[in-house]
């Protein structure tokens, strides 16, 4: 028997690097067991579309397009539209193309827990929860001399790379912390703020963009990840944080919350610089602690995340998008 096929249309490609893509590309591999699987921009997209069972489009208003394409040649057939942080936290408010996306769609995936509290209550029961998810990495070796954070990231306003910098400033002067900063610039403005504060603040490096293997291992190295966004779908960079051992410290917004856990202890409210100055400089204060019981806030946030990375292992979001799959296809 020849094996259903499945298109799944991500408005970013591999040149983009970004999370929308690194979904796209995972995915085709964990279902190409099963499936014959491609990654397209747009539907349809020539003679192969023709034999296509199940769509899964990432994002609500700009795979819009091919998701009403696809209801218009398949009506209630087969189609799975995957919520960014954008969609979530923004689009699906006011933009009425992602709103008749979430309509057309058979299943609505969110890629962490507090996600369907942002549906329509009428379609909430469209809802499926897929965790990502990041092979495990051994933590590298780290000093107890300083710490070092990274926070990765391309430097654009969802992302909040002003609250690192504004962190950088308050702890200018102060010893044992060193941050890296990873992400190329898609705003000018914040490319030229990063140098800025590079410039004033020895003690913080941006590095622009790097290859996803050279991210993995600065994540490896550190002693935390920051992640400050704004708003986010279910971020790539906190689970492979988990999955390497490393500890995060995070904005207190919905998308951060669904991944981490409501009673984390490493969250600071959105924009608010000072407090996560305040956390890096317990983490610092810590690191003596950090490897006996109990000891200091690092060792608290390594013990939380341990419970957390069973949720992003990659059997697990293989069985749970294997299952959504075949639940479409068995459709009547």
């Amino acid at each position: 028997m020849s094996k259903a096929s499945v298109v799944i249309v991500s408005p970013a490609l591999a040149d983009a690097n970004n999370g929308n893509w690194q979904t796209a590309w995972r995915w085709r591999r964990m279902l190409a067991a099963n499936y014959r699987v491609r990654i397209a921009s747009q539907w349809p997209d020539g003679d192969a579309a023709a034999q296509d069972a199940v769509m899964i489009a990432l994002h609500a208003r700009r795979s819009a397009g091919p998701v009403a394409a696809w209801a218009r040649a398949h009506p209630g057939r087969g189609l799975v539209l995957v919520l960014t942080g954008t969609d979530l936290y923004r689009d699906i408010q006011t933009d009425a193309s992602a709103q008749q996306s979430l309509a057309l769609a058979q299943r609505l995936v969110v890629l962490q827990e507090r996600g369907p509290e942002e549906l329509p209550a009428a379609l909430r029961g469209k809802a499926r929860v897929v965790f990502q998810s990041s092979p495990s990495r051994q933590p590298l070796p780290k000093t107890d001399q300083h710490l070092r954070a990274v926070m990765v990231g391309h430097l654009r306003e969802e992302k909040s790379p002003r609250t690192l910098m504004d962190a950088a400033r308050l702890l200018k002067g102060a010893p044992g912390i060193l941050i890296d900063h990873i992400g190329a610039v898609l705003d000018p403005a914040l490319g030229d703020a990063a140098r800025a504060t590079a410039a004033e603040c020895p003690h913080y490096r941006w590095l622009g963009g790097l290859p996803h293997e050279a991210v993995r291992r600065h994540i490896q190295r550190a002693h935390v990840l920051v992640h400050a966004s704004r708003m986010e779908g279910g971020a790539h960079v906190i689970m492979e944080a988990v999955t390497s051992g490393t500890p995060v410290l995070a904005s207190r917004v919905p998308g951060n919350v669904g991944m981490l856990g409501p009673d984390y202890a490493g969250y600071f409210e959105h924009g608010n610089a000072g407090a996560l100055a305040g956390l890096l400089a317990r983490c610092r204060d810590g690191l003596q602690d950090a490897g006996g019981p109990g000891g200091g806030l690092l060792s608290r946030l390594r013990a939380q995340c341990q419970l957390r990375a069973p949720l992003f292992a990659p059997q697990a979001e293989r069985t749970t998008l294997r299952h959504l799959i075949k639940d479409l296809l068995e459709m009547p």
